[in-house]
């Protein structure tokens, strides 16, 4: 469910002073924008009495030992990793969590803000919590932590035996397994690394390693029937019937479906892939040579090599058009359907589709500072701290959250005036 329609796309501007924020040895640090730009919130370090979360004009109630990861859910709820009385929990808008932890961190919401969830650590055991509900059995290791797109089922892998240092065989009868809600898969694995939810939650897959170069893929525990010397991240496609991955053969990488090799390209390396939001299409990215980096569509690569980087694979909406972050010669920049835009940064943010898919905006640093661009059209502005923007519902306008001249500003542009407004 989509949260836009219920932000103020009506006013133009909206500024806050930070000039009242600062004080005798306190310093703001963490500074946090919500997704509707209507509130500006940072931790305030530096006072005696510990540390607190100022939100607009106002402070919550409560100081904490240490605070970090201030981050504002989907739904616009600030919640933070806090330190109360020696021991670790989550705090929304100034309520802490009843659970405390020993450490916590890798916070996770739900896409639309209702649930949360993070990793833990207590008594050298270690599990995730999702909504103060904490995962009853407990491992020696947890990592690759994953939230269900209903926010309401957590997943990891796990370690899931113990292994002494130098016990080789122990290693390779397997002591890693996946994890849903505290309950591992029977299926013990050499090696297990990232695991990925089906679209309704039910189903999970993860990349493992069952001996020495055998890697494949498995998904609620079955083993696909062929084996690859190395696989990549696994991806449900939209509905769920199908789970793809990266993998490497003796001819080198390609993309293979449910076991079965789906490309007959092979690249020096591929990666990253995603799903067209209607599954008709895989995109990734892949190393055609050496040293030389581009994005491949159903196995076919585009023209445009970069020799650095490329990342951030981004299907517009409707899928008919991918955009990426690319690194070339130490610059960074956007590349929309195999063609690169002109202007270059020091840093670029992934980038950002309109719900229309006509026009493409990402935030970049430059050296004069943190700026926007739309459809490689540079906005008049250089901020000294910037957030990602946000479409409107209908494409035509653009959210900019910025820090400029000792000032936060919140701006809504109509996307046909680019930049004239800024």
């Amino acid at each position: 469910m989509s949260l836009l329609p219920a932000w103020d796309w009506q006013r133009s501007e909206r500024r806050i002073a930070l000039s009242p924020w600062h004080g005798p040895g306190v310093r703001h640090e963490q500074w946090c924008a919500s997704p509707d730009g209507e509130v500006l919130a940072a931790v305030a370090r530096g006072d005696a009495a510990g540390e607190r979360v100022r939100v607009n004009d106002r402070y919550w109630e409560r100081a904490f030992d240490r605070i970090w990861h201030l981050r504002f859910t989907p739904d616009g709820r600030l919640t933070a990793l806090v330190s109360d009385e020696g021991a670790w929990t989550v705090a929304t808008d100034g309520q802490t969590w009843q659970s405390r932890f020993d450490f916590a961190w890798r916070p996770l919401f739900s896409p639309d803000g209702a649930h949360i969830a993070v990793t833990f650590q207590k008594a050298m055991r270690y599990g995730m919590a999702v909504d103060d509900i904490c995962w009853n059995n407990l491992f020696l290791n947890l990592t690759a932590p994953q939230l269900s797109p209903d926010g309401t089922v957590g997943a990891g892998a796990v370690q899931a035996a113990p292994l002494t240092e130098g016990d080789i065989d122990a290693f390779k009868r397997g002591a890693y397994s996946a994890a849903v809600n505290g309950v591992a898969w029977p299926t013990r694995f050499m090696n297990v690394w990232q695991v990925r939810f089906s679209p309704d939650g039910r189903h999970l897959a993860a990349e493992v390693r069952l001996g020495m170069g055998e890697a494949t893929i498995a998904v609620d525990g079955r083993v696909w029937p062929e084996t690859f010397q190395a696989v990549w991240e696994p991806q449900f496609s939209p509905d769920g019937a199908c789970v793809s991955a990266p993998v490497r053969t003796h001819t080198g990488w390609t993309m293979a479906q449910d076991g079965r090799v789906l490309w007959p390209a092979r690249f020096l390396q591929c990666w990253h892939h995603q799903y067209s939001p209607d599954g008709n299409r895989i995109a990734a990215i892949v190393c055609p040579q050496y040293g030389r980096w581009t994005v491949a569509v159903d196995g076919l690569a585009w023209r445009q090599h970069w020799n650095e980087m490329a990342t951030d694979l981004t299907f517009s909406p409707d899928g008919g058009r991918l955009a990426a972050a690319v690194k070339h010669d130490q610059q960074w920049t956007i590349a929309v359907d195999d063609h690169c835009w002109r202007h270059c940064f020091q840093r670029v943010w992934p980038p950002l589709f309109s719900p229309d898919g006509r026009h493409v905006a990402a935030m970049g640093e430059t050296p004069e500072g943190y700026t926007v661009a739309v459809n490689d059209v540079l906005a008049g502005i250089r901020a000294e701290w910037m957030w990602p923007p946000a479409f409107s519902p209908s494409g035509d306008q653009l959210l900019l959250r910025a820090i400029i001249d000792g000032s936060y500003l919140r701006q809504v542009v109509q996307v046909s005036r680019w930049p004239d407004r800024l």
